[in-house]
């Protein structure tokens, strides 16, 4: 019969050494975020990383926390990047509903292509909303969560970081850096309606809800095949992305809508298999920042840069995505050569 683990035991390391992956995440996700795919260029990465820092990286923080003190896996981990996703997109920036957002910025041509899958009575774009949670969840969230943690030893990557008074210190960066986006210039002066900040606000609760049920925290029995090597399963996720922006319109949202689910559900399926492990889970992390990175020299930054500005910015993501990457990888193979992730 299967029962619920524990919750793992926050660590009693040095305060120094606590914080260091605290930090690094703080860091890494508003840089995954807003800069890995060509947003901003390299003059723009510091200012990105202290005025979003609190509120990405504050959040990845709240996210990888929650799930560990749990003893929960990827699953519940996926799902309140969700719920960030669209609390950030319709309560927060409210970017979501807002058809005027990108106007003042390189992608204002994007307007037409928004509206084209507009949801009447709500009035937001599916396509939009599909593009801004699904980069929440792959680039704010996942990527950098599973950067730090293979950078961990195994006796510390699904440990948790911090006791309650550091979420509660977290907590309070991460509310005051949302705050600072929802004043009037973050939203660029737009309030949504009452209705759409209840749907908005319904999603996320539901979204909440789904993570927290027992269910995630259920040990799952190991299948007797093994698991096929990480680059297949880098390579899957890597075709999704070319594959969500094959056509425009409701039937390009509905292919969007289908790959996702099935990339989704055939990763769950590959980690129960034996054999899965940290090497498997950072590729299938990663992949979607290494896509980002290299579409990166074939979008526009937000704002008007030189053609010279510009590359310095793609070549130092690219510079970047690999060092991250690299250095996650050679970590692995020197602490880790043979642990498994539990598959929840």
């Amino acid at each position: 019969m299967l029962t619920e683990p524990r919750p793992a035991a926050v660590d009693r390391l040095p305060l120094r050494r606590r914080l260091l992956p605290v930090v690094a995440l703080l860091l890494l996700a508003p840089w995954a975020a807003e800069c890995s795919w060509g947003g901003f260029t390299l003059d723009d990465f510091l200012p990105v990383l202290i005025f979003l820092g609190p509120m990405y990286g504050g959040a990845a923080i709240l996210i990888r926390e929650t799930a560990r003190h749990l003893g929960a896996g990827w699953p519940v981990i996926v799902l309140l990047a969700a719920a960030f996703g669209v609390l950030q997109a319709g309560l927060v920036d409210q970017s979501l509903f807002n058809p005027g957002y990108l106007d003042d910025t390189e992608y204002a041509d994007t307007r037409a292509a928004a509206e084209a899958t507009l949801v009447p009575g709500l009035e937001f774009s599916v396509r939009q909303a599909f593009d801004y949670v699904g980069n929440h969840i792959v680039l704010t969230i996942c990527a950098p969560v599973v950067l730090v943690e293979s950078f961990l030893g195994p006796g510390r990557r699904l440990r948790p970081w911090l006791g309650r008074p550091g979420l509660a210190v977290v907590g309070v960066i991460y509310l005051l850096g949302s705050l600072l986006i929802f004043s009037d210039s973050g939203r660029k002066g737009f309030l949504a309606s009452p209705l759409q900040l209840a749907f908005a606000a319904t999603v996320v609760l539901a979204l909440v809800a789904a993570a927290l049920l027992p269910r995630w925290r259920r040990a799952r029995p190991r299948r007797v095949r093994r698991a096929p090597r990480p680059i297949w399963v880098g390579l899957v996720v890597v075709l999704v992305h070319f594959g969500t922006d094959l056509t425009p319109g409701w039937p390009g949202v509905a292919i969007a809508l289908a790959l996702a689910a099935t990339t989704a559900s055939l990763i769950a399926f590959w980690s129960s298999r034996a054999g899965w492990g940290q090497r498997h889970v950072l590729v299938a992390g990663t992949a979607s920042l290494v896509t980002a990175a290299a579409f990166a020299y074939l979008v526009p930054p937000y704002s008007p840069a030189t053609p010279a500005a510009a590359l310095a910015g793609d070549v130092a993501v690219s510079v970047v995505t690999v060092a991250l990457i690299g250095g996650a990888w050679w970590r692995l193979r020197r602490t880790s050569p043979a642990v498994h992730v539990r598959a929840s």
